[in-house]
C-alpha cells in the first residue's frame, strides 16, 4: 500500500502551527475597574428596578459622554437641561444611572448619582457659578514643577480646592532632576502644606514614582497647570504613554495644554487615573472647610485670640498676629490667607445674591403677570 507522502510529513499541520497565537481579545473593563463598590450597588437597586444600568463617566463631552458600563463601554446621550447646575450634568468621574440602548434609541443618561467627593472651583468669568473639575475621587494630587521658583500662594490655593473636595490631597514635587536641592524644596513646601504628604519625584529618571504609587489610592486625579509634568508622570504611572506631553516654551518658562480633556484610565495596580488639563486659574468656591484645613495652624490659633470674631488684622490680644510678630508664621502665609478669605467670601456673596434673585423670580413673574390681566381687563372696559 502506498501512502500519500505529505501524509509523512511534519509540516502537514501547516507552518501556522509555529506561527505564534492571536492575541487574546482585550478584557472589557466594567464599572468594578473603575470603583463600583458593594455600597453603591446597595443603593443603586431602586434604578435597577427602573430597568437603568449604572457606569461611570470617563470622557463627558457637551451633550454626550463615553460611559463604563456593564456591557462595555457606552457612548451615551445626555439630555438637555435648562440649567447646568441642577444635578443632571454628568463630568469624568461621575457615576450615572443609564437607560440603555433600544434598536430605535441610543443609551441615555438618565441619572447622576450622588457624588461622594467632587473638585469644584468658581468659574473663569467670575459669576455665582461654580465648575466641577472631577467627581468622585480619593487622592488630589497637586503638581508642582521644581523646574521653576516655587509659588506658594499657588500651591495654599490648590490645596484649598483640594481639602474642600473631600478627597485626602498630596502635594507631587515633579522634575526633581531640574532641581539643585529638591530635599530643600520639599521641607520648604511642606511649611506652607501642614498635614499634606510631599513627595518628590522624577518623570524622566523614575526618581519617587515607585513611592508615589504606593501613597496614591482610589480615583487620583492630578491637578496643577500646564507645564509641570502632569501627563509624564502619569504615563509613568500607567506603565505606558498613553497620555499626550509637550515641550516647554522658553520665553516665559510655560507649558502648553497637552490634554484636551479630562479621562478616566485604570492604573495597572488598581485604582484609576484622572488626567486634567492645565488649569489656568483656580477660584475658590464655597471653600471654607478647604481654608481651615490649608491654613490649620491659623485656624488652631484662632481660637487663642480675644474675640471669637477676631479678623487677625489689628485686634487686641489676637493670636494669631502674636504668631506672626514672633516669627512662628510668616507674614506672607498670613496674606495669603486674608486673600483667599475674600475671594471665598466675595463668592459666596454672589452666590446668595443668585438665590435670591431665583426665589424672587416668581413672585415678579405672577406680579406681572397680575399687571398684563388688569390691563387687559381695562380694555374691556
Amino acid at each position: 500500500m502506498s501512502h500519500h507522502p505529505a501524509s509523512h510529513q511534519p509540516a502537514s499541520h501547516g507552518a501556522a502551527s509555529h506561527q505564534p497565537d492571536p492575541s487574546p481579545p482585550a478584557r472589557v473593563l466594567t464599572p468594578a475597574d473603575y470603583g463600583w463598590d458593594e455600597e453603591r450597588e446597595r443603593s443603586f437597586a431602586p434604578f435597577r428596578a427602573d430597568g437603568l444600568v449604572p457606569g461611570r463617566v470617563v470622557r463627558a463631552e457637551r451633550g454626550r459622554c463615553d460611559v463604563a458600563a456593564e456591557v462595555g463601554p457606552v457612548r451615551a446621550t445626555v439630555p438637555p437641561t435648562p440649567d447646568a447646575e441642577d444635578g443632571l450634568t454628568p463630568c469624568t468621574g461621575d457615576w450615572v444611572a443609564l437607560r440603555p440602548a433600544t434598536p430605535a434609541t441610543s443609551a441615555t443618561v438618565a441619572a447622576v448619582l450622588e457624588r461622594r467627593t467632587a473638585v469644584v472651583r468658581s468659574t473663569a468669568s467670575r459669576t455665582s457659578h461654580s465648575q466641577v473639575l472631577a467627581a468622585n475621587v480619593d487622592t488630589v494630587a497637586v503638581a508642582v514643577s521644581l523646574a521653576n521658583p516655587l509659588r506658594h500662594g499657588r500651591i495654599e490655593r490648590m490645596l484649598a480646592l483640594a481639602w474642600e473636595s473631600g478627597a485626602t490631597p498630596v502635594v507631587v514635587l515633579t522634575k526633581a532632576d531640574l532641581c539643585a536641592d529638591p530635599r530643600r524644596a520639599a521641607a520648604e513646601v511642606a511649611e506652607v502644606a501642614p498635614g499634606v504628604e510631599v513627595l518628590v519625584t522624577s518623570a524622566a529618571t523614575g526618581e519617587g514614582t515607585d513611592a508615589l504609587a504606593a501613597t496614591l489610592s482610589g480615583t487620583v486625579v492630578l491637578l496643577g497647570p500646564s507645564g509641570v509634568g502632569k501627563s509624564a508622570l502619569g504615563n509613568r504611572l500607567l506603565g505606558e504613554d498613553r497620555l499626550a506631553t509637550g515641550a516647554i516654551r522658553e520665553s516665559d518658562g510655560r507649558g502648553r495644554h497637552t490634554t484636551a480633556w479630562r479621562e478616566l484610565l485604570p492604573l495597572p495596580h488598581g485604582g484609576v487615573l484622572l488626567d486634567t488639563p492645565g488649569l489656568r486659574g483656580v477660584g475658590m468656591h464655597e471653600a471654607d472647610e478647604g481654608l481651615d484645613q490649608t491654613f490649620a495652624e491659623i485656624t488652631e490659633l484662632a481660637g487663642s485670640c480675644r474675640f471669637a470674631d477676631c479678623a487677625h488684622t489689628a485686634e487686641p490680644d489676637c493670636a494669631v498676629l502674636a504668631a506672626v510678630e514672633s516669627g512662628r508664621i510668616t507674614r506672607r502665609r498670613l496674606d495669603s490667607y486674608h486673600r483667599l478669605l475674600r475671594e471665598n467670601a466675595y463668592a459666596a456673596s454672589r452666590t446668595d445674591a443668585r438665590l435670591r434673585a431665583e426665589q424672587e423670580r416668581p413672585k415678579k413673574d405672577i406680579a406681572r403677570l397680575r399687571r398684563a390681566i388688569n390691563r387687559s381687563g381695562d380694555r374691556r372696559v
